[in-house]
């Protein structure tokens, strides 16, 4: 319960939990797991860059809001209305933080109540992150992409290390980011 409690404190982000926790119990290694959780959680260091120009912040405020730069906290400060951003940051930030941290500490509680195999729950990260991954699915490059990476992983699944298909499955961008021409500009 402890180990649970203190992953879901520090490492708040929910997709870089189910990464790292999920390569560790299928045997992968420490080091595939935290690179799948760095590799899954870096996309909030893209939000960051989003954020500073809406909720401006120094100093400790500025440690607290990079733990707390999430989706749900991205989403509603760049929905807020001018003048709200800020506000809107931090009350998703801070109450999804104190919502998950709580529903991480009972579900470590009843751990020992309920089967999650019995009742189908170990299929719903891989179909959370479909669900995720569905709606970006916009054109056919990225379809393109998806289906690589998923032929990837699936190939690397049986021959390697658990955690690493899923390092390698992002392999699948590079010849997209090779081919995309770059935009003009004037000289």
């Amino acid at each position: 319960m402890a180990q649970a409690c203190a992953l879901s404190l520090l490492l708040f982000t929910g997709a870089s939990q189910f990464a790292l926790v999920g390569v560790l119990g299928a045997g992968g290694t420490a080091l595939a797991a935290v690179a799948s959780a760095l590799m899954l959680g870096s996309r909030n260091t893209l939000y960051a860059v989003r954020l500073a120009a809406l909720v401006p912040l120094r100093g400790p405020r500025r440690l607290l809001a990079a733990q707390l730069t999430i989706d749900e906290s991205t989403a509603m400060a760049t929905g807020a209305p001018e003048g709200q951003h800020a506000r809107g940051f931090w009350a998703a930030g801070l109450s999804v933080y104190v919502f998950w941290n709580l529903a991480t500490l009972l579900g470590a509680l009843g751990a020992g109540v309920v089967d999650p195999r019995r009742l189908g729950l170990d299929a719903a990260v891989g179909a959370a992150f479909l669900a995720l991954l569905a709606p970006q699915l916009r054109d056919s490059r990225t379809v393109r992409v998806a289906v690589g990476g998923a032929l990837l992983a699936a190939a690397a699944v049986p021959l390697l290390p658990a955690g690493v298909p899923v390092l390698l499955a992002a392999l699948a961008v590079v010849p997209v980011l090779v081919r995309t021409p770059k935009p003009e500009g004037p000289s």
